[in-house]
């Protein structure tokens, strides 16, 4: 059965919720067991761009992908579940051609192997979701799922920085530094339960519930 007949499935993120906090990198690098917290072998990645627009980017498993076609070394296919993106290590040489051609930022190469790596959902139970402290990324099933999330975000930017000005000039810091706290506890216990998480593996122990 072809891939582009069945559902696609990938991570999209609500950048009106996303704080930038990385916890989700975190998750993905403690689940793919590369052995300590690199935002550079991380299968999603965040982009902080301003303090209040922030977003996360990984694969979409695009129907009639590019990046598969860009690749060379024919090194890219796609799975029959979700259109997920299959790299074969032994032909990748991680020209990084499947980078460019991404029109969405959802392919990368491993800084230590020089391998290309793409989400593959954590095989059904994304870590990211389950950890993000916001509840700002979801699973969609279409680029137009994913970009409405994207366009009604930015359409709330400026009613936010306006808000945020306010703020400054009044110096009105304690509902501001109270929301901070709030979402410091949140950031704080899921790191926490990531670290147990990431000590169980370490341990070849089951993780906690």
């Amino acid at each position: 059965m072809s891939a582009k007949t069945l559902p696609r499935k990938f991570v999209s993120v609500d950048p009106s919720k996303c704080i930038g906090c990385g916890i989700c990198e975190y998750a993905c690098t403690t689940e793919k067991g590369e052995g300590s917290w690199n935002p550079v072998r991380s299968r999603i990645r965040v982009v902080r761009m301003v303090p209040v627009f922030n977003f996360a980017l990984t694969c979409r498993g695009c129907i009639d992908a590019r990046c598969v076609k860009a690749c060379p070394e024919r090194a890219i296919t796609q799975s029959e579940v979700n259109s997920l993106l299959i790299v074969d290590d032994a032909k990748c040489k991680g020209c990084d051609w499947c980078v460019q051609a991404c029109p969405h930022g959802g392919i990368t190469i491993h800084a230590e192997t020089g391998k290309a790596i793409a989400c593959n959902l954590c095989e059904g139970d994304p870590q990211c979701i389950k950890t993000c402290p916001e509840e700002a990324l979801e699973i969609v099933e279409s680029d137009e799922a994913a970009d409405k999330r994207f366009n009604d975000a930015l359409e709330k930017l400026p009613a936010q920085a306006d808000q945020l000005t306010v703020i400054v000039k009044k110096k009105d810091w304690k509902p501001l530094i109270a929301t901070a706290e709030q979402r410091s506890e949140r950031v704080a216990e899921k790191l926490d339960a990531l670290n147990q998480r990431a000590l169980a593996k370490k341990h070849d122990k089951k993780p906690p519930p």
